[in-house]
């Protein structure tokens, strides 16, 4: 009787527990799937590439997108598609983490996405959405957004960061116990929110179900007429889902590309960082 209490009580070895967590993350990292905008053209930019494929010291930026979501776990990449969409298949071809959705309509933000609905039907897991113009993308942050939802799986998680000159983004406002409240557009900011250095950076986790119900209620009652992910974390927010704004992304991920100024801006970043 005293023998079986004591194999009873037998505690685990660490090394023991430790290797079922890894196991766990593990398993947890091969369900990782990533949406990747690249349709844009990129008027801008002084080439007719699309926006992707502008070389940034000397590779395509998307390139250092799908190397950043490669190292994070990501085992599936749905890449948008629009303009030329024949160069960007062949500059990501022989890849098979890679699958190409076309959108023939440029239409939003929210759009894409929606073009990839087919692709995630019948998927259970997380699903990161950003865009295929941030070469500066640091894979230890996409790592934490993961990491993040899978501790407590909210519907959304948002990427954010802090700006010193936030003009331009969108601020992430949060209430008096410090939960994402909503994201706020520089032009319709008041003072107050104006002077918030938390920004949204288009980079977002999804439950894929949630996402799914998101893009069902997406609008594009706007100046534009366009569909914006941007909406989507405010629309499951009102529907009593749990929403979470984390604040893991890096100064230099906030670089973004619109003009050959701000594509000189970043590869000088580059440099000083190390090129990947």
């Amino acid at each position: 009787m005293m023998e079986s209490i004591e194999k009873a009580s037998v505690v685990q070895p660490p090394s023991r527990i430790w290797r079922g967590l890894t196991t766990r993350r593990e398993i947890l990292m091969k369900n990782r799937t990533a949406i990747v905008m690249a349709a844009g053209k990129g008027t801008r930019m002084d080439s007719d590439l699309p926006k992707v494929l502008v070389p940034v010291c000397g590779r395509p930026m998307v390139e250092y997108v799908y190397d950043a979501l490669r190292e994070a776990g990501v085992d599936r990449q749905i890449v948008v598609i629009g303009h030329r969409a024949d160069l960007v298949r062949e500059q990501m071809a022989g890849r098979d983490d890679v699958v190409f959705v076309e959108q023939t309509e440029q239409l939003g933000t929210g759009h894409a996405v929606m073009m990839c609905r087919e692709e995630l039907i019948g998927f259970d897991g997380p699903v990161l959405v950003v865009a295929g113009d941030s070469p500066l993308m640091q894979a230890d942050s996409i790592s934490a957004l993961f990491d993040g939802f899978d501790l407590d799986r909210p519907a959304c998680i948002l990427g954010t960061g802090y700006r010193d000159e936030p003009k331009g983004f969108g601020r992430i406002v949060r209430d008096q116990a410090g939960q994402f409240s909503e994201i706020v557009e520089q032009k319709d900011a008041t003072a107050a929110q104006l002077a918030i250095q938390e920004v949204n950076l288009s980079c977002y986790v999804f439950d894929c179900k949630d996402l799914l119900g998101a893009l069902d209620s997406l609008g594009n009652t706007n100046a534009q007429n366009e569909y914006y992910i941007t909406d989507c974390p405010g629309i499951l927010l009102a529907a009593g889902k749990d929403v979470v704004a984390l604040d893991v992304l890096k100064p230099c991920e906030s670089l973004s590309i619109n003009t050959m100024e701000d594509l000189a801006t970043v590869e000088t970043e580059m440099s000083r960082m190390g090129s990947r």
